[in-house]
């Protein structure tokens, strides 16, 4: 059986205390390919991926998660990857349990796995507000697509070939984790969650304030169900 051609994107932005140890834990546990997608970071996050020896992609300014992950989207098409994960710069997203998520694509079992937090009892433990949203828009993307997902904001996602060409072409700019998932129903594309933990932040601060957290449920809830009804209603 050929092995799948492997490439992890991380999209930094000012990740300087966290970018260099989060790519040799990668080069520990897993045999993969790695792109840098360094959003127009004001530190020292490019150098110190380059020190690591991985490909980096410097953006010419801030482009935000979304415009990151569609630039390593489009890096992974053009050069033939037949599975793209994305793992976060901070550190949260453990590769221990790489071979973990990609297995069920490599057994096309799904065409992207989610790396979820709440399948399964876990030691990660997220503030109440945070908490909240995710009941919240576990129950939003229940109501709009059926699919029960607890974990809807995890940015820890493995995709196979049919998704990063379709990502390539099409991905939200402002906080894409929930809004693809509704993409990705109406594209009628499989979608599973994976048991995984979750660390704390390894450096840095997280831009996601509280009031922030409010806002993003607002917008993206009222994006989605105005989406859905322009394509024909709920399911």
């Amino acid at each position: 059986m050929i092995e799948p051609k492997i490439l992890v994107i991380i999209p930094a932005y000012n990740e300087e205390e966290s970018i260099d140890n989060v790519i040799r834990k990668i080069k520990y546990y897993s045999n993969v390919d790695i792109v840098v997608v360094n959003d127009g970071s004001k530190d020292g996050t490019a150098k110190k991926a380059l020190k690591e020896g991985v490909r980096v992609i410097t953006l010419p300014f801030n482009l935000g998660i979304g415009g990151a992950m569609q630039t390593g989207y489009i890096f992974a098409r053009d050069n033939h990857y037949d599975i793209a994960i994305q793992i976060d710069g901070d550190g949260q997203h453990d590769p221990l349990y790489l071979d973990k998520l990609i297995e069920p694509l490599k057994q096309d079992r799904c065409d992207m796995a989610i790396g979820s937090r709440y399948v399964e009892e876990t030691a990660y433990r997220s503030s109440v507000t945070r908490r909240m949203g995710m009941i919240f828009f576990s129950w939003l993307i229940y109501a709009l697509t059926g699919w029960k997902i607890k974990d809807t904001t995890s940015g820890f996602r493995a995709v196979n070939r049919k998704i990063i060409e379709y990502y390539a072409g099409s991905y939200p700019t402002d906080y894409p984790e929930v809004d693809v998932l509704v993409r990705l129903h109406k594209k009628r594309f499989r979608v599973m969650e994976v048991p995984v933990e979750m660390l704390e932040r390894q450096g840095g601060s997280s831009s996601i304030t509280p009031l922030k957290s409010i806002y993003y449920m607002v917008k993206v809830s009222t994006s989605l169900v105005i989406s859905s009804l322009r394509s024909g209603g709920m399911s």
